[in-house]
């Protein structure tokens, strides 16, 4: 019972991290709700496709299909985290304004709406999966009953989802003037974190150098199955024993992430420029 609620509780709440920091960085988008809730049924419905398919997925390429699977999942979330925080870049504070206005027409705000379906479907189509499989070995290796990994896994949703909920409502808190720019930088760490998991991955399966293994060790000051951990996993990509090339993939994905924003929010910062002048 009790590694079934922690894997469960690790699981969801990487998902509801996700969703939780998505949620609030698109508040101002009306009717986001409805793509957040398809996104959460996708990923769901993805989830009990792999569990049914989990034996041909991990005997694909000899052995190697669950990395090369959650590898593949992670790079597109990469993709799309980093389109939403390039768009919410141009277009966020418009869309504060929009929102603060009865009845305004959401022309624009329609183009990242998508997003959110890929993005939660994503989030929780990987945590999903990995549950799955995580829960069928422990089944397989203890040889325990169904009731007892049942209420480990419902302890271990119900305080995942807590945790979410609650950054959810503390992001909720913080003034407009700075909302943008801490739900912003937390997207780019998010992004960045699991570029850095794909990395490893991808390093498992055999397909990229590690570059040095590990790179540091904190495991014994920060273990990553501690609380605090497991959040900073979830957060940022918090990894106590970090291969070489997890950190090159890590620091790539943040520049050029931060280097669109740049891009991106540039047209604004002219324009602020021309009407202070």
């Amino acid at each position: 019972m009790f590694a079934a609620a922690v894997i469960v509780f690790r699981e969801v709440l990487e998902a509801a991290i996700v969703i939780g920091i998505i949620a609030a960085a698109t508040r101002s988008v009306p009717a986001r709700g409805r793509w957040l809730a398809a996104g959460l049924l996708a990923g769901l419905a993805g989830s009990a496709l792999v569990a049914v398919f989990a034996d041909a997925i991990g005997a694909m390429a000899s052995g190697l299909g669950q990395e090369l699977f959650n590898a593949g999942v992670l790079g597109i979330a990469v993709l799309m985290l980093a389109w939403h925080n390039i768009w919410m870049s141009s277009h966020g504070a418009a869309l504060a304004a929009e929102a603060r206005t009865v009845g305004g027409d959401i022309r624009d705000g329609r183009r990242s709406l998508s997003i959110l379906l890929v993005v939660v479907g994503l989030a929780v189509l990987r945590e999903g999966s990995e549950t799955v499989l995580f829960l069928t070995g422990i089944a397989a290796s203890e040889g325990s009953g169904s009731g007892p990994m049942l209420l480990g896994g419902l302890v271990g949703i119900l305080a995942g989802a807590a945790v979410g909920y609650g950054l959810y409502a503390g992001l909720l808190r913080v003034p407009m003037r700075w909302f943008f720019g801490a739900t912003g930088l937390l997207v780019l760490l998010l992004a960045a974190g699991m570029a850095s998991q794909a990395a490893l991955f991808l390093i498992q399966a055999a397909l990229l150098p590690s570059l040095a293994a590990p790179l540091w060790d904190t495991s014994a000051l920060l273990p990553v199955n501690s609380v605090l951990g497991m959040l900073l996993h979830s957060l940022v990509g918090y990894d106590p024993r970090p291969a070489g090339m997890q950190i090159v993939f890590y620091i790539l994905a943040l520049a050029a992430i931060a280097g669109g924003m740049g891009l991106a929010n540039r047209p604004r910062r002219a324009n602020l420029r021309k009407g202070t002048a």
